[in-house]
């Protein structure tokens, strides 16, 4: 990466870290949404354990999906995204490292606390780490998604709102095939076609998502 992305990237992480109620605030919602479907069903062992996957990867989807509005928000308001582009700098070089430090403030954080969230559901240890993998790998392409969302939205009012309904509908295969690996072993079958078809998503929007916002960009500063 050319060093006026690494400045970005090092910008959005110094933001972060003064301002901790913000960037927590993804991970509070996660353990607090969590938390309530135990006394939504009831307390049934085999009842929670059958929705734990289920249960912790939504918490999770909807948590990374919460900070996605205001990924370029701040840099159009304050007119950074414009001096990038008059400096001559990769757009998709900086779409790339914004999507990168929103998952390292916003997504790795849940896959860390995952586990003691499916402990709490009475998930069995053989199972959670297909969890933290599939959702290691899955949560960097909200991140993804979300910058093309995020960019598409840029200006627009209630954009926050607008990117979750662009968004949502395209990560729905991410959960489907997240929960399926945990399912899988579960009952005792391999996790691997369904990991393979995660880590499959994730190079297929690593390879366009960056181009397309910057594409989105592009149109949001004309």
């Amino acid at each position: 990466m050319s060093s006026p992305v690494q400045a970005l990237m090092r910008r959005d992480w110094q933001l972060a870290v003064r301002r901790p109620t913000q960037a927590l605030l993804p991970l509070v919602f996660f353990v607090v949404a969590a938390s309530l479907f135990p006394l939504g069903v009831g307390p049934e062992p085999q009842m929670l354990r059958t929705i734990a996957p289920g249960v912790v990867w939504v918490c999770a989807l909807l948590a990374a999906m919460m900070s996605l509005g205001s990924m370029y928000a701040m840099d159009h308001q304050d007119g950074t995204l414009e001096q990038y582009v008059l400096c001559g700098q990769s757009l998709s070089g900086l779409a790339l490292g914004k999507a990168l430090v929103h998952w390292v403030i916003h997504g790795l954080p849940l896959v860390l606390v995952s586990p003691i969230m499916a402990l709490a559901f009475g998930m069995p240890g053989t199972d959670l780490g297909v969890l933290m993998l599939s959702l290691l790998i899955g949560t960097p392409v909200i991140s993804l998604l979300g910058g093309v969302g995020s960019a598409l939205t840029l200006g627009v009012r209630s954009a926050g709102m607008l990117n979750v309904l662009l968004v949502l509908p395209l990560v729905i295969p991410v959960l489907i095939f997240g929960t399926g690996a945990v399912g899988a072993v579960a009952t005792g079958a391999s996790p691997e076609a369904h990991l393979s078809l995660l880590g499959a998503l994730l190079l297929l929007m690593l390879a366009g998502t960056p181009w397309a916002t910057a594409a989105a960009l592009r149109i949001a500063l004309d």
